[in-house]
């Protein structure tokens, strides 16, 4: 079991303490996400669903209105921001104090749900790679930003994904991205390896399996692989058939150092943390 490392970022004034491993509510208002039944678009949809993560110990949600899957349809960001507008008044009606993370790529729709919707964090897949105003703009709003790594885009990422060092590259596209942000003044970085962002069956489960090797760069890390179709497709079924799955891999990630898992299944996760963290306090008796 890798030790735990603590850490703190800033959300909107407050300080969040990482000091155990948190769980992060995925709330999709899109009509298209890959698992269907987290798919939100009524406002009692969406009510519903923030309030099922808060009872199921939910500490942080992540919301998107853009759907990464490969080969989803486009999503304009007029319509972006107005799914999410809606979407974040509820949140903040329900939850004020928790921390919300925005799920987007594009720097406007980040800088509109941070200034006019009080959101805490944004959550970009494209690791500042689809658009070039992200790192400048999430560095002047002065939010934690969860830095993914991705290889192409939604549309192309999972055509052949190839690497001649998987753990190397991934490294080296994590550590650059960090230098630039810094540079710029952004401080609370997150760290999200991308799986099944660009990457074959092999390469999930090689990535998991260092996920103890990322405390390098010293920063915390998220792991999102919730009904993901490394697990599906190792397995059998479909999302719907994966939650098992979900919750051995988060267990694994866990116990090797993970901070935030993020997921559809809340109360699953929450139990998966109760218990690594009770392994821990008896190792350290």
């Amino acid at each position: 079991m890798s030790p735990f490392i603590p850490y703190s970022i800033n959300c909107g004034g407050r300080l969040f303490e990482l000091a155990r491993p948190q769980v992060m509510g995925i709330l999709n208002v899109t009509p298209d996400s890959f698992y269907a039944g987290s798919r939100k678009q009524t406002e009692a949809e969406i009510e519903s669903r923030v309030q099922e993560i808060l009872e199921e110990g939910g500490t942080m949600i992540d919301i998107g209105a853009y759907s990464s899957r490969p080969g989803a349809d486009d999503v304009s960001p007029e319509e972006e921001m107005a799914r999410l507008r809606r979407g974040l008044q509820i949140v903040r009606r329900l939850a004020p104090e928790v921390p919300v993370s925005v799920d987007t790529f594009r720097a406007d729709v980040a800088r509109m749900c941070v200034e006019e919707c009080g959101a805490d964090i944004i959550n970009d897949i494209s690791g500042g790679t689809m658009d070039n105003n992200m790192f400048r703009t999430v560095a002047s709003l002065r939010v934690p930003y969860i830095l993914m790594h991705i290889q192409g885009t939604p549309a192309t990422m999972q055509q052949a994904p190839h690497y001649d060092d998987l753990l190397r590259e991934v490294f080296l596209f994590l550590a650059e991205r960090v230098e630039r942000l810094r540079q710029l003044g952004a401080n609370d970085i997150i760290l999200d390896p991308g799986f099944g962002f660009g990457k074959t069956l092999e390469h999930n489960y090689d990535l998991m399996s260092h996920i103890a090797d990322f405390r390098e760069f010293d920063l915390p890390l998220l792991v999102g692989i919730s009904r993901k179709s490394m697990i599906y497709k190792l397995i059998g079924g479909t999302p719907a058939d994966a939650l098992n799955g979900t919750t051995a891999l988060n267990t694994i990630a866990l116990l090797q150092g993970a901070h935030i898992l993020r997921v559809h299944d809340v109360k699953a996760a929450a139990e998966a943390v109760q218990i690594v963290e009770k392994m821990r306090e008896c190792r350290n008796d």
